[in-house]
C-alpha cells in the first residue's frame, strides 16, 4: 500500500466532538489526524439557518482546556459565533486537521482500518467517528409523494423566509428547530401550519435562573447512560422547545399560536396536495405539559433541600397547552395556499461511508457508551451517549477523556504490525 498515510488514530470530523477527542489524544501523545470534509466546524458554517442561536448559554461553551471568555456569559452564540469558537479551539490546541477532505469509505483492514478519502488513503489502528449526530434529515417515505408544486426544504437547508417561494408554509416537527422556524416565518408575515407530534416542553428560565443553570446545579447534565432507565427512549427524545433568548421565559406551542401559527397533529401521510394528520395532538400536548410540571417540581424539591428558597424567585405556574377544539386532521395544501414544506422532524448521523458490520438491524451504530462492537472503533457526540449532555459542546470533554483512555488501553493491548506500520506505543 505505497503512498498510504499511517497513524495510530483517524478522527472523522473536526467539529467540537472530534476536536475534544484530539486534545485528549495529544495529552497522551497518540499520533492522529482529523479528517474534515469542509472547514473546521463545517456544520455550523453551512447547515444552520441565519437567525439560529445556541440553546445553551455562553458560560456552558467549554471544551478541554478552553472556555468562553467574553463578557456576556448568559447570552447565546449565533451559528457564526459558534463556528468561530470551535475554530479558535482548533487553533489553540494546534489540532492536526486536514480540511477539504471527504471520507468516501472506511473498512476493516488487517489489524486496524483503511480510510479512503478525496485526498488519499489512511491506515490506522483505531478510528473515531465524530462526523455529527445531526447530519441528515429524517424524511418520511411519503415525502416523495407530495406534489412537485410544493417546494421542500429540510431544516439543514433552510436559511430565512426570503428563501421560500411566495405563499404559506407547513413546518413538520415541533422541537426546538421546528418551533423556531415556524415562529420566524409567522413573524415575517407568512401563514404557517405546524405539525406537532411528541415534544419536550421546557422553560427558558424558572424562578429567576436559566433552565440550563438548574440542570447544571442539580447534576442532571452528568446523568450517565448506565444509570438511567429506558435509555433507548432517552436517546430518542427530541430537543426541548427552547430558544437562545434571555428575554424569553417560555417558547412553546402557546407562544407560536399567539403569533398566528395553526397547530396540527403529527403528519402521517401525503399524496399530491393532500396531507393527513394524527388525531393524537391533544394527548401529545397533555403528556408534554405533565412532564414540564414534573421537571419544575423536581427543581422545587431540590431547591428546598438545598435551602435555596429564600434566594430565588417565587414560582410562577405554567398553563396548559391550548389546543383548538377540533384540530386539523386533513388539509389540501393548494386550498390553504401552502407552497412550501420544511422538514424539521428530526436529524440523524450519516454513516454511509462506514463500510463494516457495525450496525444493528435498524441501521444504528452499535456501541456501549461510545465504544463500538468492533474493536478499535469509537463514536462521539451522539445524544445521551455516555451522559445526558453528550451531544452538547460542554458534554464532549468528559466523554472524550473517558473514551480516549479506553482507546489508549486498546492500542497498548494489541501487537504492532510486523512491518512497524504504526507509531505511538509500539
Amino acid at each position: 500500500m505505497s503512498g498510504v498515510n499511517r497513524v495510530d488514530c483517524v478522527i472523522v470530523g473536526a467539529g467540537h466532538a472530534g476536536l475534544a477527542f484530539s486534545a485528549c489524544l495529544q495529552e497522551q501523545q497518540i499520533d492522529h489526524v482529523l479528517l474534515e470534509r469542509g472547514e473546521v466546524a463545517n456544520a455550523w458554517l453551512s447547515q444552520r439557518w441565519d437567525s439560529l442561536r445556541l440553546l445553551t448559554p455562553n458560560w456552558q461553551s467549554q471544551l478541554p482546556g478552553y472556555a468562553y471568555r467574553g463578557d456576556s456569559p448568559d447570552a447565546f452564540m449565533t451559528a457564526q459565533e459558534t463556528a468561530r469558537f470551535i475554530s479558535g479551539y482548533a487553533g489553540a490546541i494546534n489540532a492536526p486537521v486536514q480540511t477539504s477532505t471527504a471520507v468516501r469509505r472506511a473498512t476493516i483492514h488487517g489489524e486496524g482500518f483503511k480510510v479512503e478519502t478525496s485526498r488519499g488513503d489512511w491506515q490506522c489502528r483505531s478510528l473515531v467517528v465524530a462526523s455529527g449526530a445531526f447530519a441528515r434529515p429524517k424524511l418520511p417515505v411519503f415525502s416523495s409523494q407530495l406534489s412537485p408544486a410544493i417546494s421542500q426544504f429540510s431544516c439543514l437547508h433552510y436559511r430565512n423566509p426570503r428563501q421560500l417561494p411566495y405563499g404559506d408554509v407547513m413546518v413538520v416537527g415541533a422541537s426546538a428547530s421546528g418551533l423556531q422556524i415556524a415562529a420566524e416565518l409567522a413573524q415575517s408575515g407568512r401563514g404557517v401550519v405546524l405539525c406537532a407530534g411528541e415534544h419536550v416542553r421546557m422553560p427558558r428560565t424558572y424562578r429567576g435562573l436559566d433552565i440550563q443553570r438548574w440542570l447544571h446545579l442539580m447534576g442532571m447534565h452528568n446523568e450517565r447512560y448506565d444509570q438511567v432507565e429506558d435509555l433507548k427512549r432517552l436517546r430518542r427524545l427530541s430537543s426541548p422547545q427552547l430558544i437562545g433568548d434571555v428575554a424569553q421565559r417560555i417558547f412553546d406551542l402557546n407562544h407560536v399560536r399567539s403569533l398566528g401559527v395553526q397547530l396540527a397533529g403529527r403528519l402521517v401521510s401525503a399524496h399530491g396536495q393532500t396531507v393527513q394528520f394524527s388525531g393524537s395532538l391533544r394527548n401529545h400536548c397533555a403528556l408534554a405539559d405533565l412532564k414540564l410540571q414534573r421537571l419544575v417540581r423536581r427543581i422545587d424539591d431540590w431547591a428546598d433541600r438545598q435551602d435555596l428558597l429564600m434566594d430565588i424567585d417565587d414560582p410562577v405556574p405554567f398553563g396548559p397547552t391550548q389546543i383548538e377544539s377540533s384540530p386539523l386532521l386533513k388539509l389540501n395544501l393548494a386550498q390553504r395556499n401552502i407552497r412550501s414544506v420544511i422538514w424539521a422532524n428530526g436529524l440523524q448521523p450519516d454513516y454511509r461511508w462506514l463500510d463494516m458490520p457495525a450496525f444493528d438491524d435498524k441501521g444504528r451504530l452499535k456501541h456501549d457508551g461510545g465504544i463500538a462492537d468492533i474493536e478499535g472503533l469509537y463514536v462521539m457526540g451522539l445524544p445521551f451517549m455516555r451522559r445526558r449532555n453528550s451531544s452538547f459542546i460542554h458534554g464532549a470533554g468528559e466523554d472524550a477523556r473517558e473514551l480516549s483512555s479506553h482507546l489508549v488501553q486498546y492500542l497498548e493491548s494489541v501487537a504492532c504490525p510486523m512491518d512497524n506500520l504504526m507509531v505511538g506505543n509500539c
